[in-house]
């Protein structure tokens, strides 16, 4: 250990943010995650037996995943090793998995290896470390704001026991809050700081189930404001406002909850629930999405889910496509939100939708001979010699402009790929269809 190591080691935990310096050290001080670390719940009675086996803790920032390891590293009697996959490469991976092994074969004791951010690990660091999860030289605990799922091996979630964590509820923040302004030794109550409760409800409801920028807010503003002639901090609601100006959002473009809240708006308009597709949209432009990607969800939604119930879906759909073009943010929400209530708003058909689809599985797998000759290109020399447009009866020389005769392949007739529904336009065009065909 050199002079710097030495004088940080001095200095202990009083130069941590207030985030850090208040991570609960017990299961008894843990706030929130009730799901699992209640006291009937699997992961409490792993932990308070020193019972823990391979686990993959997920969630957002801020609602305990890292703090649970600890909890773990501060309860178990087996050798715990941390590795962040940030920093961390395969040679650090071999020398804990080597300690482990020396370890367990020379006192029987087991290591246990927390991963913070495991997503981050690549494809051979985490092929690296599967054996060793596998054969029980190492207790793997990983952590991950992505869904495992998607983002670690396969083989290492299969061997493992995944955990999601849900963002904090506004009074376990609430609560945290309090017990930092209170607590002298690892909080803020030498400071003699005083919040009130509407400040203390809008750090808790803006943190948006982050303790962690929640605590880093209230330090924030007990270090930024001067103390009263009576030697206290008064914290209010315009002094909060200050420390946190724009609500976190737990909104990752590449994650988790970009595909969660696009599939949230989608549906919320094929829904007809135009409140919540504009909340959802509203939430995608606060946190920077991409507004040509949302207009291209609105285009398509107003095919797919709206189609000829209502045609004029696609028109306003497109039109507002090409205003967000034109105009930019953030004028471009208003066109955006008109084209999103009015899709949401109007009759929904799916026919056009599984027509195509059903047509498109019948030109993979069905064979057929080939279009009918009296459809065929009749325009060239010697068409009429091989049959082609031979027969072909002209829909405009007929009654009402239609005439009966067959147009799919041989193979296919019969086969019907649109079927309107009852719904808005398609209705006129279900009946209109019905009396040119004499039904």
């Amino acid at each position: 250990m050199d002079l710097f190591e030495y004088s940080i080691s001095q200095r202990g935990n009083q130069d941590l943010p207030l985030a850090a310096r208040m991570r609960p050290k017990t299961l008894e001080e843990f706030v929130g995650q009730e799901h699992i670390v209640g006291k009937d719940k699997l992961l409490y009675r792993a932990i308070k037996g020193d019972r823990i086996s391979s686990v993959i803790f997920y969630g957002p920032p801020g609602t305990g995943k890292t703090t649970l390891a600890k909890i773990i590293a501060n309860t178990t009697k087996s050798e715990f090793r941390q590795l962040n996959a940030t920093t961390a490469g395969i040679k650090d991976i071999k020398e804990v998995v080597s300690d482990a092994k020396e370890r367990l074969g020379m006192y029987g004791k087991k290591t246990i290896l927390f991963i913070d951010e495991i997503h981050r690990f690549n494809k051979t660091q985490q092929d690296a470390l599967l054996p060793h999860v596998e054969d029980g030289t190492v207790v793997l605990i990983g952590a991950t704001t992505e869904n495992p799922y998607f983002e670690v091996n396969k083989a290492l979630v299969s061997r493992s026991i995944v955990f999601e964590l849900k963002p904090l509820g506004k009074s376990d923040i609430e609560q945290l809050l309090h017990w930092a302004l209170e607590d002298v030794e690892r909080g803020m109550g030498a400071y003699k700081g005083v919040c009130d409760d509407d400040a203390i409800s809008f750090l808790a409801d803006t943190a948006n189930g982050d303790a962690r920028t929640a605590l880093n807010a209230l330090e924030l503003a007990i270090l930024t404001t001067e103390k009263n002639r009576d030697g206290k901090i008064y914290i209010t609601l315009a002094v909060a406002e200050e420390c946190i100006q724009k609500r976190a959002l737990n909104y990752d473009k590449n994650g988790d909850n970009h595909y969660d809240t696009i599939s949230a708006f989608i549906k919320s308009m094929r829904g007809s629930d135009p409140d919540a597709a504009l909340y959802y949209l509203a939430k995608m432009i606060y946190a920077g999405e991409d507004v040509k990607f949302i207009a291209r969800r609105v285009v398509i939604c107003a095919s797919e889910d709206v189609g000829n119930a209502d045609p004029h879906a696609l028109q306003v759909a497109v039109a507002a496509m090409q205003a967000v073009d034109f105009v930019g943010l953030p004028e471009g929400r208003i066109p955006l939100a008109q084209a999103v209530s009015y899709v949401a708003c109007a009759p929904k058909s799916n026919a056009a939708y599984l027509g195509i689809d059903m047509a498109l599985a019948d030109v993979r797998n069905v064979r057929v001979s080939g279009v009918p000759a009296h459809l065929r290109d009749g325009h060239y020399s010697g068409a009429k010699e091989l049959g082609h447009s031979v027969g072909y009866k002209y829909a405009h020389d007929y009654p009402n402009h239609y005439v009966e005769q067959q147009y799919l392949p041989d193979e296919l007739v019969g086969r019907v790929y649109y079927a309107p529904t009852d719904n808005g336009i398609e209705r006129r065009i279900k009946e209109h269809m019905k009396r040119l065909k004499g039904e």
